[in-house]
């Protein structure tokens, strides 16, 4: 085949370049070279076809999708009326409602792949039941932006994925530097998108109107302590968290020509296989 030919890569598709330095280097690591998953995709089924029967939609998730969403607003109701500790408060947000707030990000990139139903209007409506537990309209934003960076990995002013140039030369200093990044990222992300200047979709619209609207019914149902809860699950479970560290571990370089990492380890258990980026990326729907 002519990627095999044509590519030098073949059939790993690592490159060449080599990655940046902190306090060495000053710039991102650079090459010219189109992202390697599509090739490698091929690659790996010219000698395991018998992947393809793995394909399809997961029925399981939408129970899950319940059952989290339901949790966590039950949690806020309790905080909201009976329990009155902020330490135990914040303590439940970092330790419970962090990792489902985690868990619903990944149901958030389950469905913007439809693969929770196969109608991807039943999808978009699963990802607006998600969002009830962030408080925040993510949803139908990250479905728009996490798709072109699967179109688009790693092409500067096209993947929203991609640190834009004031963050890595702000935080890619020090440990503090970076330690505030990672704990302002649910700001990075948002600032991210806005930066791609594109007016919002219809479905963003519908998103931020549902949302709006749950939250206040969040807010009469289970007061404002019980909202502040849901607010710190979510702060916290995209920021300082284990359960956000696969925002760490998908794209940024930690060897030499290879721009895209996987995890084993026990999360996937809890948080749906979301390590396996590499196996993602590869195998795209």
């Amino acid at each position: 085949m002519v990627y095999k030919t044509e590519d030098t890569r073949h059939p790993l598709y690592l490159g060449n370049w080599k990655r940046a330095i902190p306090n060495i280097d000053h710039d991102i690591a650079l090459d010219d070279l189109d992202e390697p998953h599509i090739k490698r995709k091929h690659a790996i089924l010219d000698k395991h076809k018998n992947i393809e029967s793995l394909y399809g939609i997961e029925p399981s998730t939408k129970y899950i999708t319940l059952f989290a969403v339901s949790t966590q607003i039950v949690l806020a109701y309790v905080f909201g009326h009976y329990i009155q500790s902020n330490i135990l408060l914040v303590a439940t947000a970092y330790l419970v409602g962090a990792f489902f707030t985690s868990l619903f990000g990944v149901i958030i990139h389950e469905v913007s792949h439809n693969l929770c139903f196969e109608s991807p209007f039943l999808n978009r409506c699963l990802g607006l039941v998600v969002n009830i537990g962030i408080v925040f309209p993510i949803f139908a934003s990250f479905r728009r932006y996490h798709l072109e960076h699967h179109a688009y990995q790693g092409v500067i002013g096209r993947d929203p994925d991609l640190p834009l140039e004031w963050e890595y030369k702000l935080f890619h200093t020090n440990w503090f530097t970076k330690t505030m990044f990672l704990f302002f990222y649910p700001v990075m992300y948002v600032v991210r998108g806005a930066a791609m200047k594109k007016a919002p979709s219809s479905w963003e619209y519908i998103n931020w109107i549902w949302t709006i609207s749950t939250d206040i019914l969040i807010w009469k149902v289970c007061g404002a302590r019980g909202l502040l809860y849901l607010f710190l699950s979510l702060w916290l479970g995209y920021g300082l968290h284990p359960g956000a560290a696969h925002f760490v571990q998908e794209h940024f370089t930690f060897f030499d020509g290879q721009e895209t990492y996987s995890y084993y380890g026990g999360l996937n258990w809890f948080l749906l296989n979301i390590g396996y980026h590499n196996e993602h990326h590869d195998f795209t729907k």
